[in-house]
């Protein structure tokens, strides 16, 4: 091959490269409206993963009681959005008087979630946990309308140090509502937990996550500090973060992530514990 034309194929791949790179490099993008937080990507399956954002704040005792006796009754809205897609802000606010913001942030990969709650009231607010509702049917390849619980079988927590697939051991078919699955965080009260059947173990992380349909990505979630994890009945997963009460005029600070990845689950772990290193 002539010289010249080896330096023109070498600089159009190096071109491609770039390009690739870039291109891989772009934000995720978000959208918020009625309580459904969408994240857009274009190699999301399906183009967009909603997340219930949220569903529900929690008072304690919930384990073994009627579902309406455990919300605590709230309002979301839109604050903010930035012009490229890639910021929002939330703020919500409880019937208890309880103020909770939200600062959403997609880069190339990852949702990152700042969330400050404070209580300015002069009562003690019982609001212990809350749930953002992962939809994962479409990522999966499960939201065959016939097939509603196929999803469980692509969707994973680690148990004991190893990343188990579901139904995992320990799997529990008894509780007050069912079907579904919890996972109690460590040092939390099994009474203070979703009142679905609940899992004899408890999780080595704050991970729960899926595996794409077509096995090349992995979409995960997990907080600090969490309540729970959760496999719900809408397609649905959980990681579930906790307030645990607020005192007057108390401020308490949590953080998530929803991870966005290339099928590697040591990559996973490895981001995960650089970014919630209080969990190691």
């Amino acid at each position: 091959m002539p010289a010249r034309l080896f330096r023109c194929c070498l600089l159009l791949t190096l071109i491609c490269s770039l390009s690739s790179i870039t291109q891989a490099a772009e934000p995720l993008t978000l959208t918020w409206e009625k309580n459904m937080l969408r994240i857009h990507g274009e190699l999301i399956p399906g183009g967009s993963i909603e997340i219930w954002y949220l569903e529900a704040y929690c008072r304690p005792g919930s384990t073994d009681r009627e579902w309406r006796e455990t919300v605590i009754p709230h309002q979301t809205e839109l604050i903010s959005r930035s012009e490229d897609g890639t910021q929002l802000e939330l703020k919500c606010r409880l019937e208890d008087g309880v103020e909770v913001t939200h600062q959403i942030q997609a880069t190339g990969d990852e949702i990152q979630f700042e969330v400050t709650a404070h209580n300015p009231t002069k009562t003690t607010s019982a609001a212990h946990w809350a749930q953002p509702c992962m939809r994962v049917g479409a990522f999966t390849g499960c939201d065959q309308k016939d097939e509603p619980y196929a999803y469980i079988q692509r969707s994973f927590v680690f148990l004991n140090g190893q990343l188990e697939l579901m139904p995992t051991p320990g799997w529990a078919t008894e509780a007050r509502y069912v079907p579904g699955q919890v996972w109690a965080a460590p040092g939390v009260n099994r009474d203070d937990v979703n009142p679905r059947p609940l899992n004899s173990h408890v999780p080595s992380n704050g991970l729960i996550g899926c595996f794409s349909g077509d096995d090349k990505q992995i979409l995960a979630m997990a907080w600090e500090p969490y309540q729970e994890l959760f496999q719900g009945v809408i397609r649905c997963l959980h990681s579930d973060f906790r307030l645990g009460g607020l005192q007057p005029g108390e401020t308490k600070t949590m953080h998530g992530r929803v991870y966005l990845l290339p099928n590697d689950i040591d990559l996973l772990l490895k981001r995960y514990r650089e970014d919630f290193p209080e969990q190691k």
